[in-house]
C-alpha cells in the first residue's frame, strides 16, 4: 500500500522555473502564458485531462519541444531552447510513456545505453551486468535473465527498462510521464518507494499522471492544467480529490461523473448483463518459458478479465490469441468449431478476433495517416465505390461510429499522431465498432488516458459488449477488472491461478489480489 508523502519543510531552491512559457502548434494553442516554479528535492505532479498542456511542458523541460515564446531556467541557468542534449547536460532525464527502447538489445545495454561503461571503446559486460542487478535491487524488481532481448519483452517490464536507465543516469531533475500505465500493484508500490528514495538524496522527481489516488499519495506538490493554462498550484496538503477534479474538468464536471471519481474505495457496481452462446473456448495455451496450458472461455455479451503480476503472462496470453505469438501453441474453438491455432494476425482476425493492443502507438495505429483512415483500414472494401476508396467514403464509415466514443467528427481529418492518447484510443475502438469482431482482446485499455475519456472508453466498450460482443480484458487497474469483468482468470507466473466468476459472488480487488499474489488486499 502506498503512503502520504512526507511532511518535508519545503524547499527554497527552484529546480526548475517556467517563465511566460507558450506553445502553439499551428492554430491549436497548447500552453498559453505558463509560470511555474519546481522546488528542488520534491516530487512534482503535473494533472490535468489530455490535451490539457501537461505532457507538452514536461517535453519542454525536456527540451523535446520548443515554446513559441517564454523562457526555461534549470537551477538558475537559462535552458535552450529545443534541445535534449542541453537538458541532458543541465541534469534532466525524461521518461516517456512512449517507449524508447531498442527491442533488439537485451536489459543492460538499453539501461546503460549512451553511458560510459566501457573500456578501451569495449563495452563491459560484466561491468554493466553488475550495476543492472544494483539498480534492480534498489528499483525493487526482478532483473531480467541475460541474453532476452527487450522484444521479448512486456510493455511493463520495457517501461521499467526506461526507468533504470533514468535512475542510471545521474540525473538532477527525474520527468516521468505516466511511470505507472502498465505496472500492477507491487511494481507501482516499488517505484513509489524508489522515488522518495530519490527525494531523500535531493533529486527533484517531475510526474505527469492520471491516476489522482497515485498523485495524492506520493507528491509534495500538485499543478494542475486545464486547456493549456495553469489553473493552480499548491502543495499537495491543500488539495482535496474533489478540488482536483473540479479544477482538472471546470464547467463539464458533472455530479455524476464528481461521485465515480472521488470515492476510489466503493467499488462500481459490475453491470447484470445477459450472456449468449460461447464465442471462443481455447485451451492447452503454452509459449514455452512465459505461459503453459492456459484454458479459458467467453461467451456473446460477457467480459472476462485477465489479472496478474507484471511477468504472470496476462499480455502474452492476448498476444498469442491474436497471432502475434508464432512460437505459441494450443487448441481454439470458435463458435463451437475447431479451427487452426493463429500463427498470424490475419489468421485470427478472419476467425473472428481482433486485439486492442497495450501500445496503442506502435501496435496499433498508423500515426502517419489520419484518423478517418485508421479507423476504416481494416476493412478497406466497405469503403470501396467502384474498386477505389475515396476520402469521402471513408468520413462517411468513420463519422457513423466515432461518435459513439466521444470522438468528434471534426478531428476525423487529423494526422492520429496529432491526437492525444484518449482520442487515439476511441480511435482503436471506432476501428472493431465498423469492422467488428465475435471477441475483442483488450489490453489496457484505458492505460494513460484522462478522466473524461476513461469515462467514455468504459461505457462504449460496456456497449459493444451489450451488443454480443465477447470482451477478454487485461488491466493493471485491477479495480477496473473487477467491476467490468464478469469472471476473471488470475495468472501467477505464466499458469492458471484461479477463477473468480460474478454469478458466484462478487469479485472484489481483495480477491484478485489472494489469487495472484496469495495475499489479502491488506498485507
Amino acid at each position: 500500500m502506498v503512503t502520504s508523502p512526507a511532511a518535508d519543510k519545503p524547499s527554497e531552491e527552484i529546480a526548475a522555473r517556467l517563465s511566460g512559457i507558450t506553445k502553439s502548434f499551428g492554430a491549436t494553442h497548447a500552453l498559453r502564458g505558463i509560470d511555474l516554479d519546481i522546488p528542488a528535492g520534491e516530487i512534482h505532479a503535473l494533472v490535468g485531462e489530455n490535451g490539457a498542456g501537461k505532457s507538452t511542458a514536461l517535453g519542454i523541460l525536456a527540451g523535446r519541444i520548443g515554446p513559441t515564446s517564454g523562457r526555461v531556467d534549470v537551477f538558475g541557468e537559462e535552458l535552450r531552447y529545443g534541445d535534449p542534449r542541453a537538458s541532458h547536460r543541465a541534469g534532466i532525464v525524461a521518461i516517456y510513456q512512449e517507449l524508447t527502447i531498442i527491442p533488439a538489445l537485451g536489459a543492460e545495454a538499453n539501461v546503460f545505453l549512451g553511458q560510459s561503461l566501457s573500456s578501451y571503446g569495449f563495452l563491459r559486460n560484466s561491468a554493466m551486468r553488475r550495476r543492472y542487478l544494483e539498480l534492480c535491487a534498489e528499483a525493487g524488481v526482478t532483473g531480467q535473465p541475460p541474453g532476452i532481448p527487450a522484444a521479448a519483452m512486456s510493455v511493463a517490464e520495457q517501461q521499467m527498462l526506461e526507468i533504470l536507465r533514468g535512475i542510471a543516469s545521474q540525473a538532477r531533475i527525474l520527468l516521468f510521464d505516466e511511470p505507472t500505465a502498465s505496472l500492477g500493484e507491487a511494481e507501482r508500490d516499488a517505484l513509489f518507494a524508489l522515488m522518495r528514495d530519490l527525494r531523500s538524496r535531493g533529486i527533484t522527481v517531475v510526474l505527469v499522471s492520471h491516476n489522482l489516488d497515485e498523485v495524492m499519495a506520493i507528491a509534495d506538490r500538485i499543478t494542475v492544467f486545464r486547456d493549456g493554462a495553469l489553473v493552480r498550484s499548491g502543495p499537495t496538503g491543500s488539495w482535496s480529490k474533489q478540488s482536483l477534479v473540479t479544477s482538472m474538468l471546470g464547467d463539464v464536471a458533472d455530479d455524476r461523473m464528481l461521485a465515480e471519481m472521488l470515492d476510489s474505495e466503493q467499488q462500481a457496481a459490475r453491470p447484470q448483463r445477459e450472456h449468449g452462446e460461447e464465442l471462443l473456448r481455447a485451451t492447452d495455451v503454452t509459449l514455452p518459458g512465459v505461459i503453459e496450458d492456459i484454458e479459458l472461455s467467453v461467451r456473446a455479451g460477457e467480459v472476462l478479465g485477465i489479472a496478474g503480476l507484471v511477468g504472470s503472462g496476462r499480455s502474452t496470453l492476448l498476444r498469442a490469441l491474436a497471432g502475434l505469438e508464432p512460437k505459441s501453441s494450443g487448441r481454439l474453438w470458435v463458435r463451437g468449431k475447431e479451427v487452426p491455432w493463429p500463427k498470424t494476425v490475419r489468421q485470427a482476425h478472419k476467425v473472428g478476433i481482433a486485439l486492442l493492443p497495450e501500445d496503442r502507438k506502435s501496435q496499433g495505429l498508423v500515426l502517419g495517416l489520419s484518423a478517418m483512415e485508421n479507423v476504416v483500414m481494416s476493412d478497406l472494401p466497405s469503403v470501396a465505390r467502384a474498386g477505389m476508396v475515396t476520402p469521402k467514403a471513408m468520413h462517411a464509415a468513420a463519422a457513423a461510429v466515432a461518435p459513439d466514443f466521444g470522438f468528434a467528427v471534426s478531428r476525423l481529418r487529423t494526422h492520429a499522431g496529432q491526437l492525444s492518447g484518449g482520442n487515439q484510443q476511441k480511435l482503436l475502438l471506432a476501428r472493431w465498432k465498423h469492422s467488428p469482431p465475435l471477441v475483442l482482446l483488450a489490453d489496457e485499455p484505458t492505460r494513460g488516458i484522462d478522466i473524461g475519456a476513461k469515462d467514455e472508453i468504459t461505457k462504449a466498450l460496456e456497449a459493444m459488449v451489450a451488443e454480443g460482443l465477447g470482451v477478454i480484458l487485461v488491466s493493471s487497474e485491477l479495480a477496473e477488472v473487477a467491476s467490468i469483468s464478469d469472471r476473471v482468470l488470475v495468472l501467477a507466473g505464466g499458469h492458471p491461478a484461479g477463477e473468480l466468476d460474478s454469478l458466484k459472488g462478487e469479485i472484489t480487488v481483495s480477491e484478485i489480489l489472494h489469487e495472484a499474489f496469495a495475499v489479502g488486499a491488506d498485507s
